[in-house]
Order: C-alpha cells, then sequence, then structure tokens
C-alpha cells in the first residue's frame, strides 16, 4: 500500500459505533451551534478587526469580512456533507483520508495544529491583552515584561524601550481550560452555551449604542488608495485597493475560524447526520451578519491611526472609553465578556486539536497516547496535557501578530482541501449514502477554492513561508514516523 492509499468509508465508519469505550454522544443541535459560535465569536472579532483595518484595509475591512464569509460558506457547505456521511471525530483529516489518501490526511491533520492549537495560542495571547485593560481599572497590572513575548519591544513606565520575557497570563487561561477539557466535553458545553449568550449581548451592545458615535471622517475614503504600511514589528503590508481587501480577509478570516471545530465533535453529536450541518451553517450565518455591523462601527468609532498606535491592543475597550461619552460601564462589561469569550474560543480550539489527534492516533499516524481516554471522563486526557505543553509554549513566546496570521492560512490551506474533498467524492463514490448535499458541485466546491486560495495569497509571502516550513517538519515526521506506524498498511 503507498502514501496515498485512502481510508475505506465503511471502515471510517466502525469508529462512530465503539459505544461505551469510545466518545460519549452527548450534544444536540443547540449544542453544536454554540459551540460554533463559541469558537468564531472572539480573538478574529475583538482583535484582529482592528489589526486588518491598520495593516490592510482600513474601513474596507467590512469588504474583507463579506469575503472571508464567501469562503466559508462555500467551504462549510463542503464540511456540512462531510460531517453528514462521516460523523467521526477529525474534521478535515478524516474526509482526507476518505478522499485524498493518507500522505494528504497527513499533510491536513499537521495543518490543523496551525489552526486549533497555533489558534488557541493567539486567543491566549488576546486574552492576556483584555486581562490587563480590567486590571488597570483598579488600579493594578500585569507588568510588560511578564505580559509579552520575548521577540516583542515596547515602552516601559519609564519610557524606555524593553523586551518582553513571558506572557505568564496567557499560559494560566490555556492551562485552565485545559483543565476543563479534561473533565468532559458536556461539562465543557456548558460552560460554553453560557458564554456564548453573554459574548453575542456584548457585541449587540456595541452595534446599537456605537452607531450612533460613528464618525463620517474614518470611514473616508471607504477603500482607501493603494499604498504599503510597515507594522511596529517591521513587516512591510500592501495597504488600500484590492491586495488591501483581500489581505484584510486572510487576516480576519481568523475571525471565521471555529464553525468548522464543530465537524470534529461529530462523534459526540447525538445525531450527527442531521444536526451537523445545522451546527455548521448555524453559526456561519448567524456570526456572518454581526461581524459585518460590528466592524462598520468599530472603523467608524476609531480611526486606522487610532489602531496602529495607543489602540493597538485590546483595540474595541479602547474605542468605547475614548469616543463613545457616557458609556464607559459598556467598557468595563465588554473586557469582562471579552475575557469569558475568549476562554470559550480556546475551549473550543483546544478539543478541536484533541480530537483531529484522537483520530490519527487511531489510525497509527501519531502515538497511542494521544487517544488514550481517561476511565472517568472518557476525554484523551494525555492529548490535552502534549497540547498544553504546545500551545503554552506558543502563547507565551511567540507574538500575537505572527501566530494569527499562521492560524489564519493553516486552516485556508485546509478548507481548500475539504472542498476538492467533496468535489473527488462525489466523482469515486456517487452512491455513497449522503443526508447532506452540497449544492451545485463541483461549482460551489471549485469557488471555494478560488476564494480561499486568493485570501491565501493577500497574507503575503512571509506566512507562506511559515506554511512551507511547517509542513516540511509535518513531512519529516510522517516519513520517519507515521508511515511505518500506519494501521491501514
Amino acid at each position: 500500500m503507498g502514501i496515498f492509499t485512502k481510508k475505506p468509508i465503511a471502515q471510517l465508519m466502525q469508529h462512530s459505533s465503539e459505544g461505551e469505550s469510545g466518545l460519549k454522544r452527548t450534544l444536540g443541535p443547540g449544542n453544536l451551534i454554540a459551540l460554533g459560535i463559541g469558537a468564531i465569536i472572539g480573538a478574529g472579532l475583538f482583535v484582529r478587526t482592528a489589526a486588518a483595518a491598520a495593516n490592510y484595509a482600513g474601513p474596507s475591512v467590512t469588504i474583507g469580512f463579506i469575503l472571508a464569509g464567501i469562503g466559508c460558506a462555500f467551504a462549510g457547505l463542503c464540511y456540512a456533507e462531510f460531517a453528514s456521511m462521516i460523523p467521526i471525530a477529525g474534521s478535515a483529516y478524516t474526509y482526507s483520508y476518505a478522499t485524498m489518501g493518507e500522505l494528504v490526511a497527513w499533510i491536513i491533520g499537521w495543518d490543523l495544529v496551525l489552526e486549533y492549537a497555533v489558534g488557541a495560542a493567539t486567543v491566549g495571547i488576546a486574552w492576556s491583552e483584555y486581562l490587563n485593560k480590567l486590571l488597570e481599572r483598579f488600579g493594578m497590572h500585569v507588568p510588560l515584561e511578564w505580559c509579552h513575548s520575548p521577540f516583542e519591544v515596547f515602552k516601559n513606565e519609564a519610557g524606555v524601550m524593553q523586551h518582553g520575557i513571558m506572557n505568564v497570563p496567557a499560559l494560566f487561561i490555556i492551562f485552565m481550560i485545559t483543565m476543563l477539557l479534561i473533565k468532559g466535553i458536556k461539562e465543557s458545553a456548558v460552560v460554553n452555551g453560557i458564554i456564548v449568550i453573554s459574548k453575542v449581548a456584548i457585541v449587540i451592545l456595541f452595534i446599537c449604542f456605537g452607531w450612533h458615535f460613528i464618525n463620517p471622517v474614518n470611514h473616508t475614503p471607504y477603500i482607501p488608495d493603494p499604498s504599503t504600511y510597515t507594522d511596529t514589528q517591521g513587516v512591510v503590508h500592501s495597504y488600500g485597493g484590492i491586495w488591501g481587501i483581500l489581505g484584510a480577509a486572510g487576516t480576519v478570516f481568523f475571525a471565521f475560524i471555529g464553525f468548522d471545530a464543530v465537524s470534529t465533535a461529530a462523534q459526540e453529536a447525538k445525531n450527527p447526520e442531521k444536526d451537523m450541518p445545522i451546527g455548521i451553517l448555524g453559526s456561519l450565518v448567524i456570526c456572518t451578519i454581526l461581524y459585518i455591523l460590528f466592524a462598520h462601527v468599530l472603523t467608524g468609532v476609531a480611526s486606522v491611526n487610532d489602531f496602529r498606535t495607543v489602540g493597538r491592543e485590546a483595540s474595541v475597550a479602547y474605542a468605547v472609553r475614548t469616543y463613545m461619552i457616557g458609556y464607559g460601564w459598556l467598557a468595563d462589561f465588554v473586557v469582562v465578556a471579552i475575557l469569558f469569550g475568549f476562554s470559550s474560543v480556546i475551549l473550543v480550539m483546544l478539543m478541536g486539536q484533541s480530537r483531529v489527534f484522537y483520530s490519527m492516533s487511531k489510525d497509527g499516524l501519531v502515538p497511542k497516547t494521544f487517544s488514550n481516554l481517561h476511565p472517568k471522563f472518557h476525554t484523551p486526557h494525555h492529548s490535552n496535557w502534549i497540547f498544553l505543553v504546545l500551545v503554552g509554549g506558543f502563547a507565551a513566546f511567540v507574538p500575537g501578530d505572527i501566530v494569527g496570521d499562521m492560524t489564519s492560512i493553516g486552516t485556508l490551506f485546509a478548507f481548500v482541501l475539504v472542498c476538492i474533498g467533496v468535489w473527488i467524492l462525489r466523482v469515486t463514490d456517487p452512491n455513497l449514502p449522503r443526508k447532506f448535499k452540497v449544492p451545485m458541485v463541483p461549482v460551489v466546491s471549485t469557488l471555494g477554492v478560488v476564494v480561499c486560495g486568493a485570501m491565501m495569497a493577500g497574507l503575503g509571502w512571509t506566512n507562506w513561508a511559515r506554511l512551507l516550513g511547517w509542513l516540511l517538519i509535518g513531512l519529516v515526521i510522517y516519513f520517519g514516523y507515521s508511515k511505518k506506524h500506519s494501521k491501514l498498511k
């Protein structure tokens, strides 16, 4: 058997009926939509929106959200078809194994570490920023060197340039969420549902109250003329014009990551054939509408220069306190809700990561320890501990902008392959039962590839280099370990 050997669908489906020895089926459609919203609304909206406006598109970041939403809709339809007919933990990894073979499946599984593990680190860093904003209201703060990466330079209280040492708050929240996940998916889903309600309420409140404080000057011109902008890390970005919008779309795409994380919980859904499409597409539609409105208000309340300077960190809280006079209480409410909201994003991403490696371990591509379940909680606790170390390391020692863009390009790459996979399976196995079918294949799947590929192009060569470097490391591991231990062989 070669490296492109496909895993039979029938063999995949055997894992969905493991009974008491496997993952517990406890999630209904409401839980799945809440999990999706819990992962989607978070650091992408509250942090990456301002970064995209500052570095790429100015007020036309809203167009970037529309483009990213369209790309996610195409990919979401493809995810929904796969999840309805292959309701197995593992998401895009599992789907790729069935359609494009083992090597591609490994690449996707390794690539998903960028989406879930590195994504969780990105949100952990954002959590640290907003925690400091909350502490400042009580006259306290975490020393700057202990809440920034050693690769970041900033001015301390004395006005002296200083390097960070370690982001301790980011590491702390990763640890606490890992403990919750080890306890169990049902308990985690209940906590997430409570958080989602508060998070959506904050977004709606900001849109409603902030609309009256929009300054038309900040929206003029809505699409800036093409130019370049060099950020605080010395990276040059294409600002304005079509490339600026594409770059913004690729950046705020991080805000949509989450609806596909719903598919990693397929093996824990009560009725996956019916509930998975509802969970994936329902959470995506709700969040896209809120995103466009939120971005329009945020870029209207504060200026691009604000997001590049004093409002670069914790941008939403800065915009409320500075420009929305009389709504200081909202800023405090925003910060608290965002902290809880970021926690739910980390929860879903870490859950998705452990479930992907659970499936890869079942296939022999990674060590057995990743699929060892806790005797009482039936959760992959060894995997949770291992990713605590990896994610905690990224969160503590790597700047947020770098890990955020790595997450975006890695996820877009996974989406491209999922769109291709749906098309391949329609040709190679057209009679396979599908409880949900993507309309107009191959048109929809091709558009998904084109739109997601365009957003990847907009992220620039530095992120392509990081992606290729990451994939090369993955190939070394595959040929050194996974190929020899594959159970399919």
